[in-house]
């Protein structure tokens, strides 16, 4: 093969986990011209990386925007640009990692001879040369379990792929920036507050200055979803949060613009916490999460990252339960096996949440520092 196309349009976490085949890829045909396609909001994450040789993008919500303004023969010359640009480059193998119709359709546009579809929803598998369907996991199922098989199915071996995700030099220089002020910002609101404590109290205590933690000791709280089932409470992150101000961590928050109004309320029970919700731009988080000590999360594309980069990370899952096996020591997932979990997107528990609900906020802190010690220990299931 001298030419391949990775086609996993979108979904931040599927495209994480499917940056496997990258390596993968390299390991069987390490001269290859490899070329992945993705919309728009995921490309930050495939940008930076060395090992890959182009990164198409698929502006679909311009497109979108374009059909609902009626400007079909503008429509019609951004789609003919983008068919022609894939195939002009003659790819040899497609791998629709996504296996919808969007995902095959753009594969069978691309003309490759030889078109791999995995699973092949939305009869998508019908555009492909090759449908490949893994096997019912058994007991714990392993990260990328899916896009792992679709590597083996092309002969590649099982240590070659590995979750593959590359920080760019001007985003962490940018983060470290905004980590700095934020963290001198939010050491000046505990002062502050602690000194009104204090006060109110008649309580004496030093005068100490705000002062910035330093830049490797910070931990990422990452609490959001999609979906309401796969939350943890907000009076948890704020308990953890203090636990690890006390101990010496400062937490930051991460997260989307349409996080904003959840992440301040978080915010304001942990004066000392570092919100950067809603401020970094995608290729900037994965650079804040790269330098952390630490991170916690729930099933969220910022979790799995943790798990791609190395960082010690901590994984609450309950709703839904993409992997139980991270392939890595330094990264554990915290799952109750209750009758009803995981629910996926159809909860019975009337909003209780019973499974994430099981998750105390003391608990989560006293795994976070078993993994930050290296003393978890996690049994590798083989695919």
């Amino acid at each position: 093969m001298q030419r391949i196309l990775v086609i996993r349009l979108s979904a931040l976490g599927d495209v994480v986990m499917a940056s496997g085949l990258i390596p993968a890829l390299r390991a069987l045909w390490p001269q290859a011209h490899i070329a992945w396609l993705v919309e728009p909001a995921a490309a930050p994450l495939l940008s930076h990386n060395p090992r890959l040789d182009e990164v198409i993008v698929w502006p679909r919500g311009e497109w979108q925007r374009l059909w609902r303004e009626r400007r079909f023969i503008e429509l019609w010359r951004h789609f003919s640009a983008l068919r022609a640009t894939l195939r002009e480059r003659r790819f040899d193998l497609v791998l629709d990692a996504q296996g919808l119709l969007k995902s095959g359709l753009w594969s069978w546009l691309s003309g490759a001879p030889r078109r791999l579809s995995l699973i092949g929803r939305e009869s998508s598998h019908r555009l492909a040369t090759e449908r490949v369907v893994p096997p019912a996991q058994v007991g714990m199922r392993l990260i990328g379990a899916e896009y792992r098989h679709l590597a083996k199915h092309l002969g590649a071996p099982a240590e070659a792929f590995r979750l593959d995700l590359a920080v760019g030099d001007e985003a962490r220089r940018k983060v470290r920036d905004k980590l700095a002020g934020a963290e001198l910002r939010a050491a000046a609101r505990e002062h502050s507050a602690l000194a009104a404590l204090r006060a109110a109290s008649s309580e004496p205590g030093p005068a100490a200055s705000p002062a910035a933690a330093s830049p490797a000791r910070y931990v990422v709280l990452c609490p959001f979803t999609t979906r309401p089932q796969k939350h943890w409470f907000e009076d948890r992150w704020q308990a953890l949060a203090q636990r690890f101000l006390e101990s010496g961590l400062r937490p930051v928050l991460l997260g989307g613009p349409s996080d904003r109004e959840a992440a301040e309320r978080i915010a304001a029970g942990v004066p000392g916490l570092v919100n950067l919700a809603g401020v970094l731009p995608l290729d900037e988080s994965v650079a804040a999460i790269g330098d952390a000590a630490v991170l916690i999360g729930v099933d969220t594309g910022l979790t799995h990252m943790a798990v791609a980069l190395g960082v010690p990370s901590v994984a609450l899952f309950g709703s839904t339960r993409p992997y139980l096996d991270t392939g890595s020591a330094r990264s554990v997932v915290l799952y109750e096996h209750l009758p009803c979990a995981p629910c996926r997107r159809h909860p019975t528990c009337g909003g209780r949440f019973d499974c994430m609900r099981a998750f105390e906020a003391e608990r989560v802190f006293d795994d976070a520092l078993r993994v930050l010690a290296g003393t978890v220990s996690i049994r590798l299931t083989p695919l």
